[in-house]
């Protein structure tokens, strides 16, 4: 079996490719940050690549050819985190840019022969403060899943909805503001804690061996749906 995971030197990608990788399957991340492509482990293979330069996606995909999973799994980070009266036009190309297009450019060149798993978030389904850009591009990421299923079959297309997860998205925040947040999303939810990458990559490595299931959004939230 071999994946494809974009975004995957770090974080829920990461994760991914760890718990995916053995004797049968080859797992092959993509990412920006060449220390951070240096840090990941063998036998998981790597490529230097910007999800978001579309020629440099179409050359990858153009030299790889068939494989059987993708996963979708990077994100321009905090980009649009505040409230939409803060936020500039240029915040707004960006964070829809650096995710949806990006994800869509990579599914119409990409040669996948079983299946696609995008990364959304919870921000989808919320109702926060700040969270109006976000939720826009997540949004629109799980209202795609079923047309993207109809038109690829038998290709599955499904996604991951993450809810609050300690993963580099956070990094830029300062630690004091970073804590009070994950406490704060900690308590928000049935579970009590926060996500960590292996939750949500759980999730994804059974939509990829899930083969009935297509056209579906899982949320991996701790419980906040319902919360």
């Amino acid at each position: 079996m071999r994946v494809v995971i974009m975004g995957g030197t770090s974080g829920i990608g990461l994760a991914t490719a760890k718990l995916l990788v053995g004797d049968d399957t080859e797992v092959t991340v993509t990412g920006r940050d060449p220390e951070r492509l240096a840090a990941v482990p063998e036998p998981i293979a790597t490529e230097r690549l910007d999800g978001t330069d579309r020629a440099a996606v179409t050359d990858f995909f153009g030299r790889i050819g068939e494989f059987d999973h993708l996963v979708l799994a990077f994100s321009p980070g905090p980009v649009g985190f505040a409230p939409l009266r803060d936020l500039t036009p240029e915040d707004l190309e960006t964070a829809f840019s650096g995710k949806l297009f990006a994800y869509l450019h990579a599914i119409a060149q990409a040669k996948v022969t079983g299946s696609i798993t995008m990364i959304s978030a919870v921000s989808a389904r919320a109702a926060e403060p700040g969270t109006v850009a976000l939720a826009a591009v997540n949004g629109a990421i799980e209202r795609v899943v079923s047309p993207l299923a109809a038109e690829l079959a038998p290709v599955r297309v499904n996604a991951v909805s993450p809810g609050f997860v300690d993963t580099a998205w956070w990094a830029s925040f300062p630690e004091e503001q970073r804590a009070a947040a994950y406490e704060e999303g900690a308590a928000a939810v049935p579970m009590k804690r926060v996500g960590q990458p292996e939750d949500v990559a759980g999730a994804i490595a059974y939509l990829l061996e899930a083969d009935f299931v297509t056209s579906s959004v899982l949320p991996v939230d701790g419980g906040f749906s319902i919360a």
